[in-house]
């Protein structure tokens, strides 16, 4: 399907860009990104800050601010060793978020088992 193929098409791109103006849980899309060493352009909302550290692993810009948004793009597409320094540092913090993921979602089945197992 699609998603054994987002290594491939995430090798094909310098940079994601996720411009959403929803606060959301972890968007799945930017923990790919990052764990493929994409470095991320994406909102300041909930969900996005929680995975894009401004300025480390990404760049973080207001909820409906095109001329931040191209600023920001045009920053990390004129410069090549920025790029390279944000996606090296967002797969370490996206493994993290992956395991903290797991974990939580495993925590959460051994308590639904247990509120079940009347």
């Amino acid at each position: 399907g699609w998603q054994a193929n987002m290594p491939e098409t995430y090798s094909k791109c310098h940079i994601v860009a996720f411009p959403t103006m929803y606060g959301e849980g972890i968007p799945t899309v930017l923990l790919e990104a990052l764990s493929c060493n994409r470095p991320v352009v994406a909102t300041n909302v909930p969900g996005c800050r929680d995975v894009v550290i401004d300025g480390v692993n990404g760049l973080l810009v207001p909820i409906k601010d095109p001329d931040a948004l191209a600023n920001a793009l045009e920053t990390l597409i004129t410069n090549r060793e920025l790029r390279q320094k944000m996606g090296n540092a967002g797969r370490e913090i996206a493994a993290n978020q992956f395991v903290t993921i797991k974990v939580n979602r495993e925590t959460l089945a051994v308590y639904n088992l247990l509120l079940n197992s009347d």
